[in-house]
């Protein structure tokens, strides 16, 4: 089997994966997406993992129970691990909730490859950002654990990076998560 050291040779980059934790509607994906585009642009090879293709295909079976979540986040991290190996800059946009989660994707991953971004948007925000009306529905009981409503959201004590969306534009967030990451993946 190749090395990863011949793999990132090949791509000409350094795998990391880049883990995004906030609330839903802190504008995680949209980050990861955005980051993804830019990174491509600049010849990197980036892959985007977030609920869209994760919950409806590798883990289209699991809940949001607590058990489901972490096994969630244990897959999530297991596959992230397999992309990094192979020289992948690997962007995870998912809620996260707890330390525990995020402690236990860490461990899977490898902390010398986990860079983890805490997309801090406050409440108020991620609720006025709800397209998809999923607070209103938790508010009305519909969705019990949902997190920052009627389950807690533990932010990171030390992140890599913190990003607070409600100051800062996406391209302003962009060019902050680009100037940090860029000397972690260049050349190899």
């Amino acid at each position: 089997m190749l090395t990863r050291s011949e793999r990132e040779k090949h791509l000409g980059q350094r795998g990391k994966v880049l883990w995004f934790t906030g609330l839903s509607g802190a504008g995680k994906s949209t980050l990861a997406i955005q980051l993804e585009r830019e990174l491509f642009a600049r010849g990197f090879f980036a892959q985007v993992l977030d609920g869209d293709n994760i919950r409806m295909g590798l883990n289209q079976g699991l809940g949001f129970s607590e058990a489901d979540r972490k096994e969630n986040i244990r897959r999530i991290a297991e596959v992230s691990k397999l992309f990094c190996q192979a020289g992948v800059v690997t962007l995870c946009a998912f809620v996260s909730p707890t330390r525990d989660m995020r402690a236990l994707a860490q461990s899977i991953i490898g902390a010398e490859d986990f860079l983890e971004i805490y997309v801090s948007t406050p409440l108020d925000i991620c609720e006025q950002r709800d397209v998809k009306g999923l607070y209103q529905k938790a508010r009305e009981g519909a969705l019990p654990g949902f997190t920052g409503i009627n389950a807690p959201y533990e932010a990171p004590e030390h992140p890599w990076l913190e990003i607070p969306t409600q100051r800062m534009n996406v391209g302003q967030s962009i060019e902050e998560i680009l100037a940090a990451l860029l000397p972690y993946i260049r050349g190899v």
